[in-house]
């Protein structure tokens, strides 16, 4: 008897691994099988009777396909504070949102959508915020449109007011509804417009302070929508903060996770009220970028490094479909095994197969409906290896007529 192997090579985007926690639905099923000693019947992924497929002496040619695993959508989220003392900062974020952020997101091939959480309105007299096309469908700001350019799938506005200080607390009385918007576009809240395969950028922008602390924040923001939002070991998230901390050097260079907390003010073009050291906190936490405020006459440049901060924290799905067979062969999926090879060349790990996410464990991974699924602690070793190599090795068997 002869059983040959057969290799799927993934082509890795040095871009960091998500987890995906898909279940496995079952396999065997009970029948009347014609060559199965014990009554039973078999099938693959497509149903296929695996009772017929037992020939492992025909002919079963070497497979060798590579795949680039596809970037996970990005959703993200503005928050903007409408006191009365962000007047110029939201009129900067009007003039450069669509060329300075959302074009060069678009430009790299990101699936993104953007929502924005804050008063929609006139920037001048209200310090609210009203965005025009592309993003929206309001060729125009001026005159004032009564009600946000919603713009599905790419934009959407819901409307609430955020004070100086509690951009948390408006978050998380929105999210799901509590807090309805002013136009009532979404009644089960902003995370309607949410997409659960997406990772979410919240980009927070203010000159004050917050009155929660970033800890309970992120506890409760994990509580109430976990399926979007991830876990404390896993969070599927990144905090990126506009707000009254000192400049870096040059000006528009952000502060990284890295980096300390800023407890001085920015000074430039009237000053702000707070560093933002809870805002802060939160980006480090997350590995968020971190910008001055005080810039706002240069939020071109800001605007461009979260943009490319946006695209290159963008998760890539970690999960990949199994390669077509041979045609007259089916894989035997109780063969199939993933080896992980550090940096590309290094050290090869074998992840083993489970049945489902209910009994991942470290180094294992699982199969669901024609895709490998790694588990979060094999998924979290690759997401920190740039250069990985992953192979999908099995058997195939034969179709008998």
């Amino acid at each position: 008897m002869r059983t040959l192997r057969n290799v799927f090579v993934l082509g890795l985007l040095a871009l960091p691994l998500s987890c995906n926690e898909a279940r496995l639905d079952t396999e065997i099923e009970s029948g009347e099988g014609d060559d199965l000693s014990d009554g039973t019947r078999r099938y693959d992924l497509a149903g296929l009777d695996l009772s017929r497929v037992r020939d492992r002496d025909a002919s079963c040619a070497e497979v060798r396909a590579e795949a680039t695993l596809q970037k996970k959508p990005v959703d993200i989220i503005f928050v903007i504070d409408n006191s009365g003392s962000m007047t110029e900062e939201i009129l900067s974020v009007q003039q450069n949102i669509n060329k300075n952020f959302a074009d060069i997101i678009g430009k790299s091939g990101l699936d993104y959508r953007v929502i924005m959480v804050t008063s929609h309105g006139d920037a001048r007299v209200q310090q609210s915020v009203c965005i025009s096309a592309p993003l929206s469908k309001h060729a125009s700001c001026s005159p004032l449109p009564p009600q946000p350019g919603n713009n599905p799938p790419r934009f959407y506005h819901y409307s609430i007011e955020v004070e100086s200080y509690d951009s948390f607390k408006r978050i998380l009385g929105s999210v799901n509804g509590t807090e309805r918007d002013k136009f009532n576009l979404a009644p089960g809240g902003w995370q309607t417009w949410l997409r659960t395969d997406a990772y979410k950028a919240f980009i927070e922008i203010t000159d004050d302070t917050s009155d929660m602390s970033e800890v309970d924040f992120d506890t409760q923001l994990l509580a109430k929508a976990p399926m979007q939002f991830g876990t404390k070991a896993n969070r599927n998230y990144v905090w990126h903060t506009i707000a009254g901390l000192k400049e870096n050097t040059p000006s528009t260079k952000p502060w990284v996770s890295t980096d300390p907390i800023q407890s001085g003010i920015c000074t430039k073009g009237g000053g702000a009220v707070a560093p933002g050291v809870q805002y802060q906190r939160l980006s480090m936490m997350t590995g968020g970028l971190r910008f001055p405020i005080c810039e706002y006459a240069n939020f071109d440049a800001v605007f461009n490094h979260v943009a490319m901060g946006v695209v290159a924290a963008a998760k890539v799905a970690c999960d990949f479909a199994l390669p077509a067979p041979p045609p007259g062969q089916q894989i035997d999926l109780g063969t199939v095994l993933v080896d992980y090879t550090a940096g590309g060349m290094g050290a090869r790990t074998t992840f083993k197969q489970v049945a489902g996410a209910a009994t991942c464990g470290p180094n294992s991974f699982y199969i669901d409906k024609g895709r490998v699924y790694l588990c979060p602690d094999a998924c979290n070793v690759v997401q920190a290896d740039s250069k990985a190599k992953v192979e999908v090795l099995f058997d195939c068997l034969s179709i008998l007529g």
